[in-house]
């Protein structure tokens, strides 16, 4: 099997403007944050997002690089609405497809299985239709006649995910209690970049001998281009069990501007972020 490794910075220099990213994770837990902070030292912009948004679709469109975000929501959890995401779409810096998650996810099966769209339930009868005047519906060729949602497959050129564990060969494992659909965010783009917080030889096993159920065995490394080891890469967000939420940092991120944060806490590379946030950490006591 080949070694699928590399940094960071080596895994978003394959990104280039104008693509369409998905972004795993669900708010703000376990989102490949060690990514996208690698990415915002980049110069990628013109980004059409798709996630189930959190601090990660924040701080990209804080920093204006997207162009259009694909979501169900944008949210920090413990924080309802994104607030850097809402300060950039209050003032119209991005285009909006919002939709349902039931939708979101069959957006994903249907570019997982390299199928135009699937029909779905959810939808109908909402403004969902109405905000997104480009879907359509389908009617059942079957006796029951039904209309349904044609949502369409959401086709990505890239992913970002973060796992627990992963080996060298792209496959990839989740010690938490939910999978957030991250196999499907790289089931259905054509590129797929896991950050991880451990590279270990064999996934069957935690760092202390237990046996890990073969369900939490969530990405296969036919659908992974490249590995990246970043201990600590989903911080603020959760990556249960190996931490939790950095509520107390979650909360000066979305009480800051974005030119502040960025200038204390994004300046530098992943080693300097760490710090700076030890620091801050260390000033509070």
């Amino acid at each position: 099997m080949s070694d699928k490794t590399m940094s960071a910075d080596e895994a978003v220099a394959r990104l280039e403007s104008g693509m369409t990213l998905g972004i795993g994770g669900w708010g703000s837990r376990r989102k490949p944050m060690a990514l996208v902070r690698a990415l915002l030292r980049t110069d990628v912009t013109d980004l059409t997002v798709v996630s189930y948004g959190g601090p990660d679709v924040g701080l990209l469109a804080a920093a204006g690089r997207i162009r259009k975000l694909v979501t169900a929501f944008t949210t920090l959890d413990s924080i309802p609405l994104e607030p850097h995401y809402r300060a950039a779409r209050e003032r119209g810096a991005f285009a909006l497809a919002e939709v349902d998650e039931a939708m979101f996810m069959w957006g994903l099966h249907a570019a997982a299985n390299r199928l135009p769209f699937l029909p779905v339930r959810a939808g109908i009868g909402s403004d969902v239709m109405r905000v997104n005047p480009g879907l359509r519906t389908v009617t059942s060729p079957y006796e029951d006649g039904e209309t349904l949602v044609a949502m369409p497959a959401l086709r990505m050129d890239a992913a970002l995910v973060h796992m627990n564990r992963a080996d060298r060969a792209g496959n990839g494992q989740y010690l938490g209690p939910d999978p957030y659909f991250d196999d499907l965010f790289c089931e259905a783009a054509d590129t797929a970049y896991v950050s991880c917080e451990q590279l270990v030889d064999h996934l069957g096993t935690t760092a202390l001998g237990k046996e890990t159920a073969p369900q939490t065995l969530l990405l296969d490394r036919s659908a992974v281009t490249g590995v990246v080891e970043a201990p600590n890469g989903a911080h603020f967000t959760s990556c249960a069990p190996d931490y939790t939420r950095d509520e107390i940092f979650q909360k000066l991120y979305a009480t800051t501007p974005y030119e502040q944060f960025a200038e204390r806490f994004l300046a530098g590379d992943e080693e300097a972020y760490r710090s700076a946030v030890r620091t801050w950490h260390e000033e509070r006591r």
